[in-house]
């Protein structure tokens, strides 16, 4: 009973479709491409020529054009193939359909040329400040017209300046993000307990435990900064409480001119204090059972495929931690793809 129903209903559909003269199939463009050369050239087989089609093509294709519209077009004699007067009305809103896709694929062109004139980056601090100068540098090397503008901001922030659309690329620090991302691994970073030389820190010969590093008031970069997401995770991981701040700032430059100032220790970047550790302007501490690792990573929306100047950003990242180069003899300004990205499912606040 039920499949007599749709198959009545189904069969009223096409009936009524049919008796109000609703086209059965949507015109091809390159049929309405031969339509408008009919016209234009006076000949079925002239514009068959200029499509570089054969003539036997060509009247098929019309013919199903004709079909799918419930009309007849053209008149074919022997003296060549004229539009009826319903072909000549057809023949006008196909130039308007074939001149609205010529400006649409001129306009997409051109936003095309422009996107791969210009680069819109967004990064975490550390990476900002410590990596991307390089990765920039080297970028611009191969492609010197491209212009690249740079977003500094906190980890937490950089997806969403991504999937927004207001950067290309992203670039992030820590173990977890606020979003689903596709994402590629680029570098792995350090973080190091540093102190300036006169804190008691300085002069111990053991390493810290993990309980002691989370009961020490400490001069922090703000929440949701990579560097604070990394600390908090290694020490929930070790069975510890979160770190109590001492001070909070916005900035690892900030935070590292306070320590060697000397208000408290902190957590920081190896990037960005092993000049002051090897100069003695500030001390590493050791801490045992707690992995201060974490990872650098480029990240950008799930189901968009990186190409172009992004793609070849992240390329560059991942070649100046490899240390490999292009092989000799390869176009260095085609977009090389990554690395397969892997899905990065928010992880749980911790």
């Amino acid at each position: 009973m039920t499949h007599s129903y749709a198959a009545a209903v189904t069969d009223s559909s096409v009936t009524r479709s049919r008796a109000v003269g609703l086209p059965l199939r949507t015109p091809d463009l390159e049929s309405l491409r031969l339509l408008v050369l009919v016209a234009d050239l006076g000949s079925l087989g002239r514009a068959a020529e200029r499509l570089r089609i054969s003539q036997p093509s060509a009247s098929r294709r019309l013919s199903t054009l004709e079909r799918g519209l419930g009309l007849v077009l053209v008149d074919r004699t022997r003296r060549g193939s004229r539009l009826t007067l319903v072909g000549q009305t057809v023949v006008g809103h196909a130039r308007r359909v074939l001149d609205e896709l010529d400006e649409l694929l001129v306009g997409a062109g051109r936003l095309r040329d422009r996107r791969e004139a210009e680069l819109r980056v967004a990064a975490s601090l550390t990476i900002a400040e410590y990596l991307l100068p390089a990765w920039i540098s080297e970028l611009r090397g191969r492609r010197p017209e491209l212009y690249i503008g740079l977003q500094v901001t906190n980890s937490e922030q950089v997806p969403e300046l991504v999937e927004s659309g207001e950067a290309d690329i992203g670039f992030i620090e820590g173990p977890r993000l606020s979003r689903a991302m596709s994402t590629q691994l680029v570098a792995e970073d350090r973080l190091v307990v540093v102190v300036d030389p006169a804190h008691p820190w300085a002069r111990r010969h053991e390493p810290l435990s993990a309980r002691e590093l989370s009961r020490a008031p400490l001069v922090l970069r703000e929440s949701g900064s990579g560097t604070r997401q990394t600390l908090d995770r290694a020490l929930h991981l070790a069975g510890c409480e979160r770190v109590r701040p001492l001070v909070e700032l916005g900035s690892t430059a900030a935070v590292r001119g306070a320590v060697i100032a000397g208000t408290g220790p902190s957590v920081l970047s190896e990037l960005a204090v092993g000049g002051d550790i090897a100069d003695g302007r500030l001390i590493g501490v050791d801490v045992a059972g707690v992995d201060l690792t974490r990872d650098l990573r480029a990240v950008w929306p799930m189901g968009r495929r990186l190409v172009g100047p992004a793609a070849e950003l992240v390329t560059v990242a991942r070649r100046a931690v490899t240390g490999d180069r292009p092989t000799r003899g390869r176009d260095r300004s085609a977009p090389a793809e990554p690395a397969p990205p892997s899905p990065w499912v928010p992880a749980r606040s911790v």
